[in-house]
This record gives structure tokens, C-alpha cells and sequence, in this order.
């Protein structure tokens, strides 16, 4: 005797959730208050939420609370996720014959399905997801439909894991303190062959920034700059600052595109300094300005896991210490936004764990060469 443990509408929903979550990268995530309802997310998706309803909805009274409820569901993901704008695929399986689907609704596109054959012969699907007709389960049912939805998706929750784990577990720091070394042997060496480091002759001596010298052809100083720094509360709440933030990003991204990242945002915040006004310069800012920035890009492609702290943490620091820069006489906020700016884009281009496809990379690549260009030229041709 045979029995079928699930119905017609739990294979369509399995045979979904595995196509989704195996073939497009989508993830479950969890939505309280909610029955016989499944929601799928993949914020780089071309549908960034995509919901699939097997609850009953007899008539359009019960549609229309029913797309109410998905919209503040969809408001709150997008805070979650710091999503300006997001789109959802809605798809229901257990439609009443009086429920009439409207056109589009705004950043929300609902299709219904009975069977699964009409998964494979609608426009829509086939159109946003070419790939479903080869990798849809259809063929199978009963226990063998659970066995294989459960195998692949435990493998591929497995690799998931195996990427998040390498990337979030705690690494022993190497780039981070050799840094603030080279920072503090510059400062004592300062002292010790030079009138201190708030001298204008020993700072111009050790590298500080300088735009005549620059144009000269010293363009080394914008490098050798951010390992200077004017006074020992400089140096000290600099490299407090490099340390707090430099270990949590050097573990993220990994010890050579971490010091890629420091050493390029550090020059090019550097750089727009020095085409900006034409007084000296130093200090390690700018490059742990672009270590926020860093962890800006970082932090939106893993925004489910650092949402909160982008919010509350990053993106405060980052306002307060720019406003800070702009009341306080002395501060140089044009290195400060110069290596903001080059440590997002330099992490694009480089690219992050997990995350990063190859237009990503190619597009951070063009858009930090166009900006050093014209910097360049400012600096070069422009302001000579």
C-alpha cells in the first residue's frame, strides 16, 4: 500500500524553497507571527525577498490584508538591512477562484501556481530565473522529494557555514600592531634626530605632507605622512583608534588586502589634502578613515550579520568625527573624506569574501582610477 506523506501544495513549496536556496543563493529567514508561509531573502537577487503563502485566501478583501501584512513585513527587513528600496516576488498556491491579482503593485510582483508544471511555463519565472527548468525538482515526490530537498540543501548550508566561519572567527592580528610600531618608533625618532614632532622643520624632514614639495616630485610624502604624527595626543588617540578598528577589519578581509586597503585610502586621503589646501600635514587618519570605509562596504554585503552595528556604531563614528573635523580648527577632514572615499572603493576593487563578483571589482577599479586621475591633475597640471 502506498502512502503520500505530503500534498500537492508541500511539493510545489519544497521543490521551491530548494531551487531557490540551492540554485540563487536565497536564505530562509525568520518572520514572527507568521503560519504556512515561507520567506526566502537574497539581497543581491534579482527579487530581493521572494514569499511563498500556501495559506487559503478566499476573496479580495482577504488579498488585500494579506499584501498590507507583506508590506510591513517588507518595511522591516529593509531597516534591518539598510535597504533603500526592496522588490518581492509573492507567490501563493492556494488561491480562491474569486481572488482577482491585480497588476503589479509597487516593488511587489504576485504570481500564482497549482501545479508544478506552471512554475516551468510562466513567462515571468523563466524570464527573471533561466535556469529553473533544468534544476526544478519535478520527478520526484513523497520521501524521495524530502530526502533530496534535505541533502542539498544541508550541503549547501554546510559551504555557506564553512565561508562565514573563515571569515568571522577570530584571526591573530599582524598587520594592525606592526603599524602602530612603525608609528611609535617614527614618533621617538623625531625626538631623537629631529626637535620633536611638532616642529615644522623635523616634520618636513621625516615626510610630513607638503604641497610645493609634492609638485616638486616628492610624492613619496603622501605615503610617509600618515606614519607621522603632531604630539603625543595625536599619536595616542590615533592609534587607539587604529586598533579598535584595524583587528576587527584586518580578520574580516585578510591581512594583505587589509594593509592594501590602509596603505591606498591612507595616500589618497593624502592626496586630496594636498590638492585641497597647501599646508603641512600628517597623521594616520585618513588611513583609519578609510578602514571606516572599508568596513562601510563590508558591512552592507554582510548588513544581515552587522546591520545593527553599521547603525549604531559605524556610521555615528563616522558623522561625529567628519562634524568634529569641520568645527575644529587644525583637524584635516579633506584627508579624513579623501581616505573614507578610497577605503570604499579600494575594498571594492580588491573585493571581499564570499561576496564580490567580478563587475563588482572591475567597477571599483575604474571608478578609483577616474578619481586618482583627476586628483592627479588638480595636483599636477590644474594647481600648478
Amino acid at each position: 500500500m502506498h502512502f503520500n506523506i505530503l500534498n500537492k501544495n508541500d511539493e510545489i513549496v519544497m521543490s521551491l524553497v530548494h531551487y531557490f536556496i540551492t540554485e540563487e543563493n536565497y536564505t530562509p529567514i525568520v518572520v514572527k507571527g507568521v503560519k504556512d508561509e515561507i520567506w526566502l531573502e537574497n539581497l543581491d537577487g534579482p527579487y530581493r525577498i521572494i514569499r511563498i503563502n500556501s495559506n487559503y485566501i478566499h476573496n479580495d478583501e482577504q488579498y488585500k490584508f494579506d499584501q498590507f501584512k507583506t508590506k510591513k513585513v517588507m518595511e522591516q527587513i529593509k531597516k534591518k538591512t539598510l535597504s533603500i528600496s526592496m522588490n518581492t516576488l509573492n507567490i501563493f498556491l492556494n488561491l480562491g477562484d474569486n481572488v482577482h491579482l491585480p497588476e503589479d503593485e509597487k516593488n511587489i510582483s504576485s504570481i500564482k501556481f497549482t501545479d508544478i508544471d506552471e512554475v516551468l511555463k510562466d513567462k515571468n519565472i523563466i524570464t527573471v530565473f533561466p535556469n529553473v527548468k533544468d534544476k526544478l525538482i519535478k520527478d520526484k515526490e513523497g520521501i524521495d522529494l524530502i530526502v533530496n530537498v534535505t541533502n542539498d540543501i544541508n550541503a549547501k548550508t554546510v559551504e555557506e557555514n564553512k565561508v562565514f566561519t573563515k571569515i568571522f572567527e577570530p584571526k591573530k592580528m599582524i598587520i594592525t600592531p606592526i603599524i602602530i610600531a612603525i608609528c611609535v618608533l617614527v614618533f621617538i625618532a623625531m625626538y631623537i634626530w629631529g626637535r620633536g614632532s611638532e616642529d615644522t622643520i623635523t616634520l618636513l624632514m621625516f615626510g610630513a605632507n607638503f604641497r610645493p614639495l609634492v609638485q616638486a616630485g616628492e610624492v613619496w610624502r603622501l605615503a610617509t605622512s600618515m606614519f607621522l604624527h603632531i604630539g603625543i595626543i595625536h599619536l595616542l588617540v590615533n592609534m587607539y583608534s587604529l586598533l579598535i578598528i584595524g583587528r576587527q577589519l584586518e580578520s574580516f578581509l585578510g591581512k594583505w588586502k587589509f594593509l592594501i586597503v590602509y596603505l591606498g585610502s591612507g595616500i589618497l586621503g593624502s592626496l586630496l589634502s594636498v590638492v585641497i589646501h597647501s599646508s603641512i600635514s600628517a597623521g594616520a587618519s585618513g588611513a583609519i578613515f578609510g578602514l571606516l570605509g572599508s568596513l562601510l562596504y563590508f558591512g552592507y554585503h554582510y548588513r544581515l550579520y552587522l546591520g545593527t552595528v553599521l547603525k549604531t556604531q559605524v556610521i555615528p563614528i563616522i558623522i561625529i568625527n567628519l562634524l568634529i573635523g569641520f568645527m575644529v580648527p587644525g583637524i584635516d577632514n579633506f584627508a579624513h573624506i579623501g581616505g573614507l572615499v578610497g577605503g570604499y572603493l579600494i575594498t571594492m576593487a580588491v573585493g571581499i569574501p564570499g561576496k564580490s563578483k567580478k563587475n563588482d571589482r572591475i567597477n571599483g577599479i575604474i571608478v578609483l582610477t577616474l578619481l586618482i586621475s583627476f586628483l592627479c591633475y588638480m595636483l599636477f597640471g590644474y594647481l600648478r
